[in-house]
């Protein structure tokens, strides 16, 4: 079954309505540059809240080592999920501790192959590319690549997915996971949650028509 995350909650009603939609993740921004930031301390007060199936995870760019697992013991997360430009080492050093998404920006000269480099991770999230964001773009890319990369390891796919275009998404990748954050906005930090109830029926319907 294709897993659904909602990235970027920085409040605990935002978190509430997305669990009550049925996802099964949370991403929580720790990068201080992102418009979706949260606080490790506030993190954790909506991680605690959480029913045990929804997973929280925790997005890190070019964090040092000991600085994310500081964060992601503070902010009691379970998966750690890295879109920076992280060496197959420092996957492997984290993975360690936590289980480990290594996420990628893909453009042009973006090649499948190069994921293998990164064996520790649990799983591979592709992103639309954009030089200033480093996440929550709202753009698409090529879906084949990320047919591709499957080869490699579970793929989560991201970048542009919205009510609209997921249930078309989902058929074409079959991924591991989508991961949704823009496409079900208000603005940056603030979900919609008709967009998030949205997003999940057409998910559900997807699921049912996979084979």
């Amino acid at each position: 079954m294709v897993k659904v995350k909602i990235c970027g909650i920085t409040n605990w009603a935002d978190a509430q309505r997305a669990v009550k939609a049925g996802v099964d993740a949370l991403g929580f921004n720790f990068y201080a540059s992102s418009p979706r930031y949260i606080a490790p301390a506030e993190a954790r007060k909506i991680v605690r809240r959480l029913p045990r199936r929804v997973r929280a995870v925790g997005v890190f760019v070019n964090t040092p080592v000991d600085v994310t697992l500081k964060i992601a013991r503070a902010a009691d997360l379970d998966i750690l999920q890295l879109h920076g430009e992280e060496t197959p080492e420092t996957v492997k050093a984290l993975a360690q501790f936590f289980p480990v998404v290594k996420a990628f920006r893909v453009s042009g000269g973006f090649r499948p192959a190069q994921l293998a480099r990164y064996r520790a991770a649990m799983a591979f999230l592709l992103d639309g590319f954009d030089a200033e964001w480093r996440g929550g773009t709202g753009k698409t890319f090529d879906w084949r690549l990320a047919r591709e990369a499957k080869r490699y390891g579970p793929v989560i796919l991201a970048g542009g997915i919205t009510p609209a275009n997921v249930a078309q998404a989902i058929a074409a990748v079959q991924p591991f996971a989508i991961d949704v954050c823009g496409g079900v906005e208000a603005r940056p930090g603030k979900k919609d949650a008709v967009r998030v109830r949205a997003l999940m029926r057409r998910v559900e319907a997807a699921r049912r028509k996979l084979p």
